[in-house]
């Protein structure tokens, strides 16, 4: 089966279940495994917002949403020449990848028969749930509920070790400027890693809030997980967040890495925040490797 994958967390997905030698084609944001890119052939870019500040992106999507322009563009050429059996896009959010519509539209011009799959999750079990649908939709269901036992017992051993033990109050920032709260499965994460998601939409879309609002949630901890950056980014715009929430700690974490593209290593983003919650309990040198401290 030739495989293409319209989102990073699905391309992590693909290779999670042992499929990465059937992936034909990628988006040029696919970048775990490293090797991803550079060896698939690239069918949906993007702008490279590197250089650009959080205000000026915002301003961008922004501005060609009104537009009613897209964000990303589909390489219909390079897509038809590598014959697909099976694309995995979205339609949870256009401003991380291209809507699933847009691809069926392309399929249907370029006469092309691949079978579309959305992988929409808005919880951490829907997360879940999609490893099972690529599984399905891939003809490998047993190495998809391998995967997903595998990630439950780890959650499970989290939940066990935090049980019982008080519950910080966490604010998690999507988004710097104008900030933006947590929504979708992200304040799922921060429940199974032992803490009380504050001022957060679990299971909602992501909106756009004030610093006041949030500072009057009183967290006791601001984790800074800006959606598309790693943690080299995540710590610059985590040091211009810190000054506004003088009484808590401001944790900075590679948000695509762990917390924003909903694959399989959420559940390491689970570990990690557990590890900032409930330093006593867990290895925070090892689960805190991708996260930082502003000073």
């Amino acid at each position: 089966m030739r495989l293409v994958s319209l989102l990073p967390s699905a391309t992590e997905i693909v290779y999670a279940l042992d499929l990465g030698d059937q992936l034909v084609g990628v988006t040029f944001e696919c970048d775990e495994p490293p090797s991803a890119r550079q060896e698939k052939t690239v069918v949906v870019g993007g702008k490279d917002t590197r250089g650009m500040t959080p205000g000026e992106i915002d301003a961008y999507v922004r501005g060609r949403l009104a537009d009613g322009g897209d964000l990303y563009t589909l390489h219909a050429d390079a897509l038809a020449g590598l014959d697909p059996d099976l694309i995995l896009t979205q339609d949870l959010c256009r401003v991380c990848a291209l809507p699933s519509g847009h691809v069926t539209d392309a399929l249907d011009h370029l006469g092309c028969r691949a079978d579309v799959v959305s992988l929409d999750p808005y919880s951490l079990d829907e997360v879940l749930q999609t490893i099972a649908e690529v599984g399905a939709a891939a003809g490998v269901p047993d190495r998809a509920s391998a995967l997903i036992t595998a990630l439950r017992d780890r959650l499970a051993r989290v939940a066990a070790a935090v049980a019982g033990r008080p519950r910080p109050r966490v604010a998690i920032v999507e988004w710097v400027d104008p900030p933006f709260t947590a929504g979708h499965w992200v304040p799922d994460l921060v429940t199974a890693a032992g803490g009380e998601p504050v001022a957060a939409h679990a299971g909602k879309r992501s909106v756009e809030t004030t610093y006041a609002e949030l500072i009057a949630a009183a967290p006791d901890i601001v984790l800074v997980t800006p959606c598309g950056f790693h943690l080299g980014g995540a710590i610059e715009q985590a040091r211009q967040v810190a000054p506004h929430f003088p009484d808590a700690q401001v944790w900075a974490l590679d948000a695509d890495g762990l917390i924003v593209r909903p694959g399989p290593r959420l559940v390491d983003g689970v570990e990690a925040i557990a590890a900032i919650l409930h330093p006593d309990v867990f290895d925070a040198h090892e689960a805190t490797s991708r996260v930082h401290l502003p000073e």
